[in-house]
């Protein structure tokens, strides 16, 4: 009997172990890493394919010098377009030249865009003296008045702007003979130009002109210059009495006989004249600068600030 109690019940513990092959499943992590190095190192390879030779030397000299070359730059800074900033020899510059920093954009494409500013800038210039032009036009075909002057009033557009030129005829002279009175028509004329030129912001030249004859009368040393001069100052007065401000009148000149319309026959009572220039922004420029100082250089008299030619005869501010 004692023998039976010291029995003790038998316990199995039964581990069920689950095969998954000679490896297991670490295989498949190597082979994912494999797969990944082997697509970077050929991404490496198509990327140094494609790559130019100064950008290859660019990257090299980054890596052998990465703090100098991407915060100081140094002798072999680069301009070229690579992934890294700075590195490898500017092929645009000769040696010991460089720069740091983002590419800027070629100077000539700037210039390439400020021409192309510059030609939009004429072209609108142009299209609003063709409409004054138009407008001028208009006006003496719907005045009686000045419709029997119509062949003594001229307008083309020339390399300073819109000219309007008052002609004499032989029957039909603008001023009174030997001097700078002008005819009651010559005035009505003068006031609608006047009018209409104020509607424009451009500015405005004159200039007087006579024929070759020698002028005989009056004081003596009074000749050809001097009336032509005076008769284009009587015509800007007239101008300004038709509406025009006294302002927009940059350049009064007389020219004489210099300046013919008829250059075969002098003599032609049409080179009697007066012209009137409603300027564009190149002429007005020039009028401005009449005058300046130039600069020269002592090596090879280059002229490094244009001259610009003119005549001015505007009278005192007190004779105005």
């Amino acid at each position: 009997m004692a023998g039976s109690n010291d029995k003790r019940p038998i316990v199995v513990k039964r581990i069920k172990k689950i095969s998954a092959g000679a490896h297991g499943g670490a295989w498949k992590i190597a082979y994912a890493d494999f797969v990944t190095a082997m697509m970077a190192f050929f991404l490496l390879m198509w990327l140094l394919g494609s790559t130019a030779k100064e950008d290859l030397a660019g990257i090299s000299d980054y890596f052998k010098t990465p703090l100098e070359m991407s915060l100081l730059g140094g002798s072999s800074s680069s301009e070229s377009k690579s992934m890294i900033k700075g590195g490898g020899q500017d092929a645009t510059r000769s040696k010991g030249e460089v720069r740091r920093g983002e590419i800027k954009p070629e100077k000539k494409v700037e210039i390439k865009n400020a021409e192309e500013i510059l030609r939009v800038e004429k072209q609108k210039e142009l299209e609003k003296l063709k409409d004054l032009k138009a407008s001028i036009e208009k006006v003496i075909d719907a005045s009686q008045k000045l419709q029997q002057f119509k062949k003594q009033i001229l307008l083309d557009i020339t390399t300073e702007g819109l000219r309007i030129q008052i002609v004499d005829e032989k029957n039909r002279p603008m001023f009174r003979s030997g001097s700078a009175q002008l005819e009651s028509y010559t005035k009505d004329i003068l006031h609608e130009i006047g009018n209409m030129l104020n509607q424009v912001p451009n500015k405005v030249s004159l200039s007087g002109h006579t024929d070759a004859l020698p002028y005989s009368m009056g004081d003596k040393g009074y000749g050809n210059w001097e009336l032509s001069a005076d008769r284009a100052n009587a015509s800007r007065r007239e101008l300004i009495a038709g509406g025009m401000s006294e302002e927009k009148i940059v350049r009064v000149v007389g020219l004489s006989s210099a300046v013919l319309f008829d250059k075969i026959d002098p003599f032609n009572p049409i080179n009697r004249r007066i012209s009137i220039i409603v300027m564009n922004k190149k002429a007005e420029e020039s009028a401005h600068n009449d005058g300046g100082t130039v600069e020269l250089n002592a090596d090879n008299t280059d002229v490094q600030q244009p001259v610009m030619a003119g005549v001015a005869a505007l009278p005192p501010a007190a004779n105005h």
